[in-house]
C-alpha cells in the first residue's frame, strides 16, 4: 500500500473516533511516516502512527488493523503537549509538527503550534534543548539500572536508556527519531555527517561487540521468540502499555521487520527489538515455562547482559562515554543546522 492511501484510512478512522468521542479535540500524524511522500510504499511491517489530543487523559489505543492498515494510536492531553515553545524543546513532539501532519484541528490550536515549530525547528537553541532532553533520558535511565524487579523488567530498564544513545545523534541531525529502527537511523545520520567510524562503538553498547549474535544466531532467537509470542498473544494483555504490540496486529512489525533487517545484513540492529519483545513477553506471562527461561537466558548471554552485574557494568561504561558522545552530537547538530533547507534528507530514513 502507498503511504497516501494508508494515511487516508487513518484520517477516516480519526473522523469516526472524534464523532464518537467529543473529548478528542485534535489529531496529527506521528512516527516514521511523517514527511514521507504519498507515493512511498508502506512496508507490511510498518504502521501509521496517530496522536490524539484530548481534553483529559485517555488510554493509549495501541496497534490495530483498520481497513487493511496497521494503525498505532496514542493519546496526549493539551497540558502534556504544552505550547509552541514546549513542543519546540521536545525531541518527542517537535518532529511531528515540522511538516503539516495535522489531521483534525477544530480549534486551530494545533495549527498555531505547527506554524511556530516549523519556523523554529532548526534553531540551534531548540536543537540543543532537544538533544539535552535525550541525554537526560539516557542518564536517568542508566543510573537507575539494577534493583530487585523481575529479570525481564530489569532488562527493559537497561535496554531502553541504552538504545537512546542511537536516538541522540538522530535528534541532533534533525532526523525523526524512530523506535524499532533507531539504530539504522543513527548509522545513517552519523555517516551523513562524517562520523561513520563511531557507529560500531554505538552498536557495541547494545550487544557487547556482536560476538554472540551473528545472523544465524539472531534467526534462532527470532524463531524461539515466535513460539513465545504466539502463546502470549492469546493471554489477557490489558493494563500493559505495550500489550497491543504483542497481539496479532503487532506480529508483522516484530517478525517481518526483523527478517527484513537480517536480510539487509543488519542482524545486530534487529536484536534490539527481538530483545525488547522477548522481555515484554516475559513481563506479560509472569511465571514462564523453564524452556522459555532458558531461551531468554540465551538471548541475554549472547548480548553479554545475563546478570544484573553485567547490566550495571554496561550502564556505567556508557555513562562514562557520554562526554565523548556529546562532542559528536554537538558537531552533528552544527552541520545539520547549517544545511537545513538545502538538503533532501530531512524526511524518512534518509
Amino acid at each position: 500500500m502507498r503511504v497516501g492511501a494508508a494515511r487516508a484510512v487513518a484520517v477516516g478512522w480519526v473522523r469516526e473516533r472524534m464523532r464518537a468521542d467529543p473529548s478528542i479535540e485534535g489529531a496529527l500524524f506521528s512516527g516514521s511516516t511523517v514527511g514521507l511522500p504519498d507515493d512511498a510504499v508502506l512496508p507490511v511491517w510498518s504502521d501509521v502512527d496517530v496522536l490524539l489530543v484530548r481534553r483529559e487523559p485517555g488510554v493509549k489505543v495501541g496497534k490495530f488493523v483498520h481497513r487493511g492498515v496497521l494503525l498505532e494510536v496514542s493519546t496526549v492531553t493539551w497540558e502534556e503537549l504544552g505550547g509552541p515553545e514546549d513542543v519546540l524543546g521536545s525531541w518527542v513532539f517537535a518532529p511531528m509538527f515540522r511538516t503539516d501532519g495535522v489531521i483534525a484541528d477544530p480549534s486551530g490550536r494545533l495549527a498555531a503550534v505547527r506554524e511556530r515549530v516549523a519556523a523554529g525547528f532548526a534553531d540551534p537553541v531548540w536543537v540543543r534543548e532537544r538533544c539535552a532532553g535525550v541525554r537526560r533520558r539516557i542518564e536517568a535511565g542508566l543510573r537507575a539500572v539494577g534493583g530487585s524487579a523481575p529479570v525481564a523488567e530489569q532488562v527493559l530498564a537497561w535496554v531502553f536508556p541504552t538504545s537512546f544513545l542511537a536516538v541522540w545523534p538522530a535528534v541532533a541531525g534533525l532526523a525523526d527519531p524512530t523506535v524499532r529502527r533507531r539504530y539504522v537511523r543513527a548509522e545513517r545520520v552519523l555517516s551523513r555527517f562524517g562520523f561513520a567510524d563511531r557507529y560500531a562503538g554505538l552498536l557495541d553498547t547494545l550487544d557487547g561487540g556482536g560476538v554472540g549474535v551473528d545472523a544465524a544466531r539472531v534467526r534462532e532467537h527470532l524463531a524461539g521468540l515466535a513460539v513465545v509470542f504466539d502463546e502470549v498473544s492469546r493471554l489477557p494483555r490489558e493494563g500493559f502499555a505495550f500489550g497491543a504490540d504483542l497481539g496479532t496486529a503487532g506480529r508483522p512489525v516484530v517478525f517481518d521487520g526483523a527478517a527484513e533487517l537480517i536480510e539487509a545484513g543488519r542482524h545486530r540492529e534487529a536484536m534490539f527489538w527481538v530483545l525488547v519483545t522477548w522481555a515484554r513477553c516475559h513481563v506479560v506471562s509472569g511465571v514462564v515455562a523453564p524452556e522459555w527461561e532458558r531461551a531468554f537466558g540465551a538471548v541475554l548471554a549472547d548480548l553479554g547482559v545475563a546478570s544484573a552485574a553485567d547490566r550495571r557494568r554496561r550502564a556505567d561504561g556508557l555513562l562514562a562515554a557520554l562526554p565523548g558522545w556529546q562532542s559528536v552530537v554537538d558537531a552533528v547538530a552544527v552541520e545539520a543546522v547549517a544545511g537545513w533547507g538545502e538538503r533532501d534528507w530531512r524526511h524518512g530514513d534518509g
